[in-house]
Parts: C-alpha cells; sequence; structure tokens
C-alpha cells in the first residue's frame, strides 16, 4: 500500500511539504507554536510518561511527603496500540469510541507531520494505532494489541483524595521525569482548553470569518487526550483541564456523518496538526493565504456541513446523503465525482483498471463516496459550488440506490476513455439516461445552492452538455420546489419519459408547464 501511495504522491498533494505558515491574526487570536508540516511525522527520543502510576506515585510522594503511604494509586487508565489487520478492524475500534493516534505519545515530535508510518510493520500494512483505555476495558477478539504502560490520570479516579492538589503532583511528575519544557507557566495551568475556529469567503457575509463547523478538535499531552466537536460557530471547549502545553489538531470526521479522507495510510479522516498550544486553548483563522491542505480540508468541511444543515423538512426537502460519507480531496486534479463505492456502487475493475491503472488498488481499498478536485481551486466559492454538486448526487443515491448508480457511475468512466476525455460522453450506451437525469439534477442543484449564499441570478451550470440541466431550472422559476423535483427522482425516473411522469404524478398542476419545458430543451 505505501508503494501504491508514493506512485499518488505527486498527483495527489503538491502542496503536502509545504509549511503552515498559519497567518498571524491582529486581533489577538492565540495561535499554536512552530511550523508544522504535511509530511509524515519524524521522532525523536522516547521521553518518560509523567502519567505512568509508578512516576504519578513518585511525584505524590515528593509534593506531600506526609500522605506517603497513606494514599496508593491504583491505575485508571491503560496506554496501548492496537495493529489492525484491515479496514474492519479499524471500525470495530472506533465502534468502541476509541481516538486512534498513529503514532506514539510518548516520544518527542522532531518534526511535526500528519501521518506517522512505523517502519516495523512494513509499507504494506496499517500501521500500530495508539490509544488510551478505561482500566477494565474489554478488548475486541481478534485484533492484536499490546499493552504499553498503567497510568493515573486523576479525572478519571472517582475515589481520589480531595485534599490534594492534583495540579501540583502533575507538575511535580513532569519535573522528575524530565518534561518541565512541556509544562505551562503557572499563570496559565489547569485550564480546559477553549477557543475558536474560524474560516474566511471573501465573497460572503463581507469576507468576516466564521466557523469551522462540526469538525473534531483533538488536544493530548503524553497520554491525557481530550476531543470535542467545534459548534456552528467554530468554537470548542475540552471536557477536560490541561496544565502542561498540549498539541492540538483538527480532525475531519464531522458530528454530521461524513469525514474527509484519506490522510496517506488507511483512516477515513485527515488530520491537521496544528502544534502545541497552552493549556487555556488555541485560535486558528484560516484563509486563502493559510496552509493549503488546511483551507481546502475546512472549505470542504464546511460547504459539506451547510449542505447537510439544510437537508431537512423546513429547507431543501430532500433526504441527506448516506452515512459515514467517505469524502477524498484531490490537490492535483480538477474534476470531481460521486461514485459512491464505501456505500456499494459497482464498477467494472477491467474499466477501472484502464481509467486508473496504480490508482485501481487504492480506489478498492478507501473505497471514496465523493472526491473533491481542487486543482487551482484555493478559493471558497469553486470548492463549495463543487462539494454541493457532488454531494446532491450522494442525495439522489440514498433515494435510488446501486441498480441506479452503477450504470450511471459505469457509462461515465466509459465515456472518459472512449471520448477523448469527454466525462459525458455522447449520451448514448448503456447508463447514459441515468446519467442524463443525475447531471441535470447534480448541475441544477449546484446552481440554486450557490445562488442561494452568493445571491444574484442563478448561475448556468452544465448547460453546455447533451444533457439539460436548465429544464430544471426553469421549472424552479416557475414554482417547483426543490423538494419536489427530488421527489420526482424515484428508482422509476431512469430515462427522461419516465422522469416526466414522476414530475407529473408529484405536481399534477403542473402537467402542462412540465412538458411545455421539456419540449422547449428539446426533450
Amino acid at each position: 500500500m505505501k508503494k501504491t501511495l508514493l506512485l499518488l504522491i505527486p498527483w495527489l498533494a503538491f502542496s503536502a511539504c509545504q509549511k503552515s505558515g498559519l497567518p498571524l491574526d491582529e486581533n489577538g487570536l492565540r495561535h499554536p507554536e512552530g511550523d508544522v508540516f504535511h509530511e509524515m511525522i519524524q521522532l525523536g527520543e522516547k521521553l518518560d510518561d509523567p502519567y505512568t502510576v509508578a512516576n504519578m506515585t513518585e511525584a505524590l510522594t515528593k509534593a506531600y511527603p506526609t500522605k506517603a503511604g497513606r494514599v496508593t494509586l491504583q491505575a485508571t487508565d491503560l496506554y496501548v496500540r492496537f495493529l489492525p489487520k484491515d479496514d474492519a478492524q479499524m471500525d470495530t475500534l472506533a465502534s468502541r469510541g476509541l481516538y486512534l493516534m498513529d503514532h506514539p505519545m510518548d516520544y518527542r515530535i522532531v518534526k511535526e507531520g500528519d501521518y506517522y508510518q512505523d517502519p516495523g510493520v512494513g509499507e504494506e500494512a496499517i500501521t500500530w494505532q495508539y490509544a488510551v483505555v478505561p482500566y477494565d476495558f474489554q478488548f475486541p477478539d481478534g485484533i492484536k494489541y499490546e499493552v504499553l504502560d498503567e497510568c493515573y490520570l486523576a479525572e478519571n479516579d472517582v475515589t481520589k483524595a480531595g485534599d490534594i492538589d492534583w495540579t501540583l503532583v502533575e507538575e511535580e511528575a513532569f519535573k522528575l521525569t524530565g518534561n518541565q519544557d512541556l509544562w505551562a507557566p503557572p499563570t496559565k495551568a489547569a485550564a480546559y482548553p477553549t477557543g475558536r475556529i474560524t474560516i474566511e469567503d471573501p465573497k460572503f457575509s463581507g469576507g468576516k470569518p466564521f466557523g469551522v463547523a462540526g469538525v473534531e478538535v483533538v488536544a493530548n499531552i503524553f497520554v491525557k487526550v481530550a476531543r470535542c466537536n467545534t459548534s456552528r460557530d467554530g468554537y470548542y471547549t475540552m471536557p477536560k483541564s490541561f496544565s502542561g502545553k498540549p498539541r492540538y489538531r483538527l480532525v475531519f470526521k464531522n458530528e454530521k456523518g461524513f469525514s474527509i479522507g484519506f490522510n496517506w495510510i488507511i483512516v477515513p479522516a485527515s488530520v491537521s496538526t496544528l502544534g502545541r498550544g497552552g493549556p487555556e486553548g488555541i485560535d486558528v483563522n484560516v484563509t486563502a493565504s493559510s496552509d493549503e491542505a488546511l483551507f481546502r480540508r475546512c472549505a470542504v468541511n464546511n460547504a459539506a456541513y451547510d449542505y447537510y444543515s439544510r437537508c431537512t423538512e423546513t429547507d431543501l426537502e430532500i433526504a441527506p446523503p448516506p452515512g459515514d460519507m467517505r469524502i477524498w480531496i484531490f490537490p492535483g486534479l480538477s474534476a470531481s465525482s460521486a461514485p459512491m463505492l464505501h456505500h456499494g456502487a459497482f464498477m467494472d475493475n477491467d474499466l477501472l483498471q484502464k481509467y486508473l491503472g496504480v490508482w485501481l488498488g487504492l480506489i478498492q481499498i478507501f473505497l471514496p463516496d465523493v472526491t473533491i478536485g481542487t486543482s487551482g481551486q484555493l478559493n471558497y466559492p469553486a470548492i463549495f459550488s463543487a462539494v454541493n454538486h457532488e454531494l446532491a448526487h450522494a442525495s439522489h443515491f440514498a433515494k435510488v440506490g446501486n441498480d441506479f448508480w452503477s450504470p450511471y457511475i459505469n457509462y461515465v468512466i466509459h465515456s472518459f476513455i472512449t471520448a477523448g476525455g469527454q466525462m459525458y460522453g455522447l449520451g448514448t450506451g448503456d447508463g447514459a439516461s441515468q446519467c442524463e437525469i443525475g447531471e441535470m439534477w447534480g448541475y441544477f442543484m449546484q446552481a440554486t445552492l450557490v445562488r442561494d449564499r452568493y445571491k444574484g441570478a442563478i448561475e448556468t451550470f452544465g448547460n453546455s452538455f447533451w444533457f439539460k440541466p436548465d429544464i430544471f431550472t426553469y421549472l424552479y422559476e416557475r414554482g417547483m420546489t426543490r423538494g419536489e423535483i427530488y421527489r420526482a427522482l424515484s428508482p422509476a425516473a431512469v430515462d427522461i419519459a419516465s422522469l416526466k411522469e414522476e414530475l407529473i404524478k408529484v405536481a399534477p398542476g403542473l402537467t402542462e408547464e412540465i412538458m411545455a419545458t421539456f419540449y422547449r430543451y428539446g426533450k
């Protein structure tokens, strides 16, 4: 697998080795320390974890010598690592609520990055996954694991002595283990990290920063780990307090039910490491001049979050995409797609081999549902437009399923190969009728959702092809809602004739208008 990824790196992430360059903020936002890279994390020496039972016991004795022997610390947590053999075992661990880290928590980080591959497991395997679990954790059968340390985290000890300043004990443990440089100044100790993650779209809301919504923020220092999701407005507050200086990262697994991957290895969600910051939290404002990977991930995240939020009976009146959606970002490509492979759509392997070459193995393992090409698109409106088009396809898939989708996507790939790069071919052959309906819907939704955000007239998308998305736009402008059009996209609507029938069933009072509209556009 690693060899395949090495072949893909020039295509997937020409920006992967750029330095973070998070912009300094004139309003005094609290930024993390140091530079962040998107290469593999480089580990330094192994550190002595201050939170082991032995180290916390020694620190307690030194901080409270008169209590020595009267307070016995018992392990509250286990620091472990797992070696899952496939994606299914990764899913099993995630279903247990574990936060998995692909690199050890007790090593000095020489150079930050977004991923790590343990050289001891080989290039083709999933790397070790590190986690902190309760002491009485029931390990799932069949997944290899090792217990690395027994740990004491005071906040997890319901029987701990109340007359002990556990922050003082932690500080002593950091000193005893030689980790003073990771301890925060006393005036900033014992805080619940809180802050805001924002992004800017110059063409929206006067260019003012707005929240990166629903994304996961993770903080850890050694085996003390906390995580939470940002609110719609980008605010977060960690459920645990910190006294040292934790490392902060964004994990693009959104609370709405989608993840943005694939982060170079077999994990569903990309990670953007932000660096160390104070225990009081950090703030990050992302712009098009920030780190490119971070900007793309945040822009895709927000466009998808907004789309999911609007898939309600009182707004768009359409179904959201299926749960556990996998969205990939391809910075080296301009085209986007919605193959829905993770949800079971079938693609012919011989056809894929001609189209993808070395990509085939990667596609078969990671199974993306939506891919977003962002080449030359370091601007929010272009990313917003592409994401909404593809997620409209995903909502269509949620209604019609694989029987409709498989011939559709195979037609698109076949057309691309045989028609000199023309993605939609000439409108003939198996799957062409499904493609016509699917792309009419995708381009129509893209046009209206872009108009909703940026106002003005409805921009036309896709009207240069052989299908006619303007049919839906024309009906929409004359009173048919997006929800009514969506209801007509039933499994029975497999060609233009049956689509007309379904539209008339949904809106019988508009029969003459529907027939006239299709005639107007030559359909």
